[in-house]
């Protein structure tokens, strides 16, 4: 799943309330295949967020710094309250997150040490 926005724009200020209705968790990618399909090229991923969420699927517009052989077993973060998206005969269940390097492409979110999938960001 892909949100189109302008990244400069700053977001009028919120609550922490507000804040917390996003559910963003750890997951750890079990699958990952190209998705020539999309409009953009994107790599469709399979994220297991532990015994409680389950794996979601999602579509990721990585491909600019990731292969699909590199991503089995790294853990990325992914907002799991958002609605299931349609993108073209795929549906994305979770927004992969990740923030634009100095060209705009993705570069994922992922802690930097090995955490219990499912756990959610504080």
């Amino acid at each position: 799943m892909h949100l189109v926005h302008d990244p400069a724009q700053l977001t009028d200020p919120t609550d922490f309330d507000t804040f917390l209705k996003v559910d963003i968790r750890v997951g750890t990618i079990v699958s990952a295949e190209p998705y020539p399909e999309a409009r953009k090229p994107a790599i469709k991923l399979v994220i297991d967020f532990g015994p409680t969420i389950g794996r979601k699927r999602s579509s990721a517009q990585i491909t600019e710094h990731y292969d699909c052989a590199g991503l089995i077993g790294r853990q990325v973060a992914a907002v799991i309250n958002f609605p299931p998206r349609q993108i073209g005969k795929f549906v994305s269940e979770v927004l992969t997150l990740g923030f634009p390097d100095t060209n705009g492409a993705v570069v994922l979110f992922a802690p930097d040490q090995s955490v219990p999938d499912g756990g959610r960001l504080f």
